[in-house]
C-alpha cells in the first residue's frame, strides 16, 4: 500500500529519496515548469542545460533521472515530460489528464525507490485542488502492482510513499482534502485492477460475491446475494442460462448505498418492493449495472485459444460497479445509489446452453440464443430489467461487451450509447475525471436485425452478421429498460485491459477503466439532487 502526504517544506530540504519535477517540450529544448525554481537555484541556474545535456525532450511521458550530488537533501531528481509547452500551459486550468499521466509515468520509473516527493501539482503555476487531485491520482495509480500470486517477485517494489509539494503552508489544508479524495478513488481503481488480474481459478461468481460482501459491507453498503435457487425463483433466465454450463453457479449481487437517506412515498418519490428479492427501495438516484462474467470461454460457440487468454477480464464491469459504490460510500456522497453485479462463468459442457435455445429473461422477454459467446448481454438483460423495477432516475451499465468496440474505438476509448440525456451525463463526467469515452449512435433501422422467428428477439444478428456489433448490442440491452428511464450503456471491452506495455499511470493487465467516471457521475448527481 502506497501512502501519501502533503508538505510545504522547501524543496531543497525534503527528506526523500527522489524528487519528481515537470518539464515541457519547448522550441529550443526542455522547459522546466512550475515548482522547479528552488531546484534551478540550487543548481546555479543550470537546470535547463543539465536536462538538455541528458537528452531530455519534455515530450509526454519522457523521463530523465540525475543525481543531485549534494545540492539537495534528496539524492535524485526525475524530470518527466508533459508535452508541448504552449499546449500544456493553455490546458493547465481545464485538462489535467497530461498531469495525471506524467505523474504515473514518473512513479513507475521510480519503482524500487521508497519515498518520493512530487512538484507536479505546481507545473501549471499555483497548485489548485484539481491539479493536486490529478498529481495524486496519477502518482498512486502509477504505484500499482499485482504480486499477490507470485511465490517470489523479482520486480522492483512500487514507491511506498508519495509527498505532494505545495509552495505555501496555507495551501496544505486544501491539498490534504484533494489528496483524501484521490486516495479513495485510486484505491477503488486498484480494487478493480486486482479483481480483473485475479485468475478465474481464484474468482468464481460465488467468490466475487463474498468479496463484495466483505469490501462493500465494511463501508456500510447493504449487500444482497441471490444464489442459483433465488435466481430461479426470480425468473432470472439469462443468468441461469449462461451459468448452466459451469460447475460454478451464477450469482446476482445487489449493492445499496443510501447516502441521501431513504424517503417515503409521501415525499413524492416512487417506491418499489423489489419483487421479493430485497427490501423496499425508494428514491434511487442512480443505478449502476456491471457485467460479471468471471471467465468467458465463449460457451459452445467456443472462442479461439488466443482470444481466451485475457477473458478473466470479462467481469471488469461488475468490478467497476463494486468499486464505484464503495467509493461513493467512503466519500459520503449525498446520493441513493444501487449497484447490480450479474455474475456467471460461461463454459462449454453437456449442460451448457446451445445455439438456437430460447430462454426467458427477467420480465418475461424470450430470447433466441444464436451465439453463446454473446452471453454478456443476457446476464445484463436480467439485471437491467431488475434495476428498472426500482424506477431509478438514471441507469448506467458498463460491460466488456463487444469486440466491435475495439474495432471501432481501439483499446483506450470506451463507447457510450443510450437514450435521453444519460449518455451526455456520462460523457461530461468522463471529461471531468480524465477518462476517454466517445458517444456512439443507435440507428433505429438496426433493431430489426434482432427479430426472431420463434422468440421476442435474438441475442445477435442471424447468419453471423457482425456489422455494427457494438450498436446492435446496445439495442438488445435497450429492450430491457423502459423508455421512460434515462439509460446509458458503456462498452469498455478494450479500455478495461492493457495487453501491451505499461504507459502513464496504466499498468499491463487490468486497468480499472471507467471507475473514475462512475464516481464523478455519482458526485455530479449528488451535487444537483
Amino acid at each position: 500500500m502506497t501512502v501519501t502526504s502533503v508538505a510545504a517544506t522547501a524543496l531543497t530540504d525534503l527528506d526523500v529519496d527522489a524528487i519528481v519535477v515537470g518539464i515541457a517540450k519547448g522550441a529550443d529544448g526542455p522547459v522546466p515548469l512550475g515548482g522547479t525554481g528552488p531546484l534551478d537555484s540550487a543548481l546555479g541556474g543550470r537546470l535547463a542545460r543539465i536536462l538538455a545535456d541528458l537528452g531530455a525532450t519534455g515530450a509526454a511521458g519522457d523521463t530523465v533521472r540525475f543525481a543531485t550530488l549534494g545540492t539537495l537533501t534528496a539524492p535524485t531528481v526525475l524530470a518527466v515530460g508533459l508535452g508541448d509547452h504552449s499546449t500544456f500551459l493553455r490546458d493547465a486550468e481545464t485538462d489535467h489528464e497530461a498531469l495525471r499521466r506524467a505523474a504515473g509515468a514518473a512513479v513507475r520509473a521510480l519503482a524500487g525507490t521508497t519515498r518520493v516527493a512530487t512538484t507536479l501539482a505546481l507545473a501549471g503555476g499555483e497548485a489548485s485542488p484539481s491539479s493536486l487531485r490529478a498529481a495524486a491520482e496519477g502518482s498512486l495509480l502509477g504505484a500499482y502492482a499485482f504480486d499477490s500470486l507470485r511465490a517470489a517477485s523479482t520486480r522492483p517494489a512500487p514507491v511506498q510513499e508519495i509527498v505532494l509539494v505545495v509552495e505555501e503552508p496555507a495551501a496544505v489544508a486544501a491539498a490534504e482534502a484533494a489528496l483524501a479524495r484521490a486516495v479513495i478513488v485510486s484505491e477503488s481503481v486498484a480494487l478493480v485492477r486486482d479483481l480483473v488480474n485475479t485468475p478465474p481459478s481464484h474468482l468464481s461468481p460465488a467468490r466475487l460475491a463474498e468479496i463484495a460482501v466483505e469490501r462493500a459491507g465494511a463501508v456500510g453498503v447493504e449487500v444482497t446475494v441471490l444464489d442459483e435457487d433465488a435466481l430461479a425463483d426470480g425468473a432470472f433466465g439469462g443468468l441461469l442460462g449462461v451459468g448452466q454450463g459451469s460447475v460454478n453457479p451464477p450469482r446476482l449481487i445487489r449493492l445499496r448505498y443510501a447516502g441521501a437517506g431513504e424517503k417515503t412515498a409521501g415525499e413524492g418519490d416512487s417506491e418499489s418492493t423489489g419483487s421479493g428479492d430485497g427490501a423496499a427501495v425508494a428514491a434511487t438516484d442512480l443505478a449502476l449495472v456491471g457485467k460479471g462474467i468471471t471467465f468467458d470461454s465463449g460457451g459452445l460457440s467456443l472462442k479461439p485459444p488466443v482470444a481466451m487468454e485475457w477473458m478473466k477480464s470479462d467481469m471488469a464491469g461488475a468490478a467497476s460497479v463494486l468499486a464505484s459504490v464503495i467509493a461513493a460510500a467512503r466519500l459520503g456522497l449525498a446520493i441513493n445509489l444501487t449497484g447490480w453485479m450479474p455474475c456467471a462463468e460461461n463454459m462449454p459442457s453437456g449442460e451448457a446452453i446451445r445455439p438456437s435455445d430460447v430462454i426467458t429473461l427477467r420480465g418475461g422477454k424470450r430470447v433466441e440464443v444464436l451465439n453463446t459467446d454473446a452471453e454478456g448481454r443476457l446476464v445484463l438483460g436480467d439485471a437491467l430489467a431488475r434495476a428498472s423495477e426500482d424506477h431509478p432516475a438514471l441507469i448506467v451499465d458498463v460491460a466488456t461487451l463487444t469486440g466491435a468496440q475495439i474495432v471501432a474505438l481501439g483499446t483506450r476509448t470506451s463507447g457510450v450509447m443510450g437514450r435521453g440525456d444519460a449518455p451526455d451525463a456520462v460523457v461530461t463526467a468522463a471529461g471531468r475525471a480524465g477518462e476517454t469515452v466517445w458517444p456512439m449512435p443507435m440507428p433505429a433501422e438496426l433493431r430489426k436485425s434482432l427479430d426472431s422467428v420463434v422468440a421476442d428477439l435474438t441475442n445477435v444478428a442471424p447468419g453471423g452478421n457482425r456489422d455494427a456489433g457494438m450498436l446492435l448490442a446496445a439495442h438488445f440491452l435497450a429492450a430491457f429498460v423502459p423508455e421512460e428511464i434515462p439509460w446509458a450503456h458503456v462498452d469498455i471491452a478494450g479500455p478495461s485491459w492493457n495487453g501491451g506495455e505499461a504507459y502513464g499511470y496504466t499498468p499491463k493487465g487490468g486497468t480499472g477503466a471507467i471507475v473514475r467516471t462512475l464516481v464523478q457521475l455519482a458526485e455530479d448527481r449528488a451535487a444537483t439532487s
